[in-house]
């Protein structure tokens, strides 16, 4: 990962966007539904995830004082058009327990936090990984960590941009060393990303009309 191709970043932003628009993700309302929604999205689509928040809203368990008081094996249920509901249900009272025995309950004073030791923190937790927590950093605390996420390596590494098999955190770092530390920069770049996922580089890839179709793709990445 060179500095050549780290300068294709700002102009693969800039053919994203004039040819995707603006994604204005991501789809919450709140910083508590974007801890719920980074989750529930783990290894699921974000069409299944709509359908557990919107169960969610309607039985009135939006709040964290609901899914305290909620049995686990209720939410479980709620829940399960996310997929792996039972550790998903485990995640979210996991991370709202440890909001309450650490932080006395305040999501927004465990979000102020200085951004790497929110990180740390958050990765500390059960069923936190990497891309949960940076999204959590990103959307919910307003923070710039760049996410990456199965859609970026994949384009990254059909156009030989990355080796196919770099680890998260070599990725992270890519973007983060590239680009400048701007949060709505780093959303509409993640969603943009996600979007160009959904349409075009999927495992099997649909790559007639491709934003990005001028630059060669690799084969056999």
């Amino acid at each position: 990962m060179n500095h050549s191709r780290r300068a294709l970043l700002p102009t693969l932003y800039d053919r994203l966007f004039q040819t995707l628009g603006p994604q204005t993700w991501w789809p919450a309302d709140t910083p508590f539904e974007v801890v719920v929604g980074a989750i529930l999205t783990q290894n699921t689509a974000w069409r299944n995830v709509r359908i557990s928040i919107s169960l969610l809203r309607e039985n009135g368990l939006l709040s964290q004082g609901a899914l305290r008081a909620i049995p686990e094996g209720e939410l479980a249920l709620l829940i399960r058009s996310s997929g792996y509901f039972n550790q998903k249900a485990r995640r979210l009272k996991a991370f709202f327990g440890h909001l309450d025995r650490h932080w006395q309950g305040d999501l927004n004073r465990f979000l102020s936090q200085d951004m790497d030791r929110l990180r740390i923190e958050l990765l500390g937790m059960h069923g936190i990984g990497p891309e949960t927590a940076d999204s959590i950093i990103l959307y919910a605390a307003e923070k710039p960590s760049f996410v990456v996420d199965a859609y970026t390596l994949r384009i990254f590494s059909r156009h030989g941009w990355v080796p196919g098999k770099t680890r998260y955190e070599a990725l992270r770092r890519f973007f983060m060393e590239a680009l400048p530390a701007d949060v709505p920069l780093f959303k509409e770049y993640h969603g943009l990303l996600v979007r160009l996922g959904h349409l075009h580089c999927r495992k099997k890839p649909h790559c007639s009309g491709c934003p990005l179709e001028p630059w060669p793709v690799t084969p056999n990445v």
